[in-house]
């Protein structure tokens, strides 16, 4: 379960890189302080052709 997060995709990838870009250096401190896993977003997010970029801290 995405624990708070939006459940919609779209919906997702935005609220996940904003706060990314305002909040967390790294996926995995998000998932960390947001008690989700770092598969559970990346499945959701990888399946509308998104993935994530660590060296620019977003989902591209």
């Amino acid at each position: 379960m995405l624990n708070g997060l939006p459940g919609d995709p779209v919906m997702l990838l935005s609220v996940v890189n904003t706060k990314l870009r305002d909040h967390y250096h790294n996926l995995n401190v998000l998932c960390d302080d947001m008690n989700v896993t770092k598969e559970e977003i990346e499945s959701k997010l990888n399946a509308i052709d998104y993935f994530y970029d660590s060296n620019r801290n977003q989902f591209v």
